[in-house]
């Protein structure tokens, strides 16, 4: 996938895969991006995530990644996507490239048909990222009072996005299968 941002028609912007070879990268990135500090825990889930963990590549560098988890709800039997990790380093912002992130995320999402949202944790007071993914249909649902531990403000909204599966069901109810 390629997609050149709007400042430079001869830049490329390309999402690759979290490798063992390059998982130091992305400690790197998740360093300079985000307040809160990610154990080797975290990196080694991220190792199994497959298509859920991206790292995106301007001009063949390193710029920024996503990082996802399936969560499953026994409650009601859903199935939630939850973004731990979405981020850019600040000179690649405004490009396209958290849109571009964020698009591979949805688009996963929808091509399988069978999550109930998507949703993410954004500190109360990251104004510029509530407005991003607000653009994308997510709504602030909850306040999370003294998420964080070890940042201020600790407290963090809960975004989400509801996704709207009756196209796939309508499909699978007419042919008694589901149609990819």
């Amino acid at each position: 996938m390629r997609e050149s941002p709007s400042k430079d028609p001869h830049s490329r912007m390309d999402l690759g895969d979290v490798t063992q070879h390059n998982v130091k990268l992305l400690r790197v990135v998740n360093k300079f991006v985000f307040p809160v500090v990610y154990h080797d825990k975290f990196y080694k889930d991220v190792l199994e995530a497959g298509e859920l963990a991206k790292l995106a590549f301007y001009n063949d560098v390193v710029v920024g990644a996503v990082c996802c988890r399936v969560d499953h709800v026994a409650e009601d039997n859903s199935k939630k996507l939850y973004i731990m990790t979405l981020g850019c380093l600040a000179p690649y912002r405004r490009l396209g490239i958290g849109s571009m992130m964020l698009r591979h995320v949805l688009d996963l999402v929808e091509k399988d048909g069978r999550f109930d949202s998507v949703f993410l944790h954004v500190q109360v007071s990251n104004e510029s990222a509530i407005a991003f993914y607000k653009r994308f249909g997510f709504d602030i649902v909850e306040t999370n009072e003294k998420y964080y531990k070890r940042i201020e403000p600790a407290d963090a909204h809960v975004l989400e996005k509801k996704i709207d599966n009756t196209k796939r069901i309508q499909k699978e109810d007419v042919n008694g299968k589901c149609e990819d």
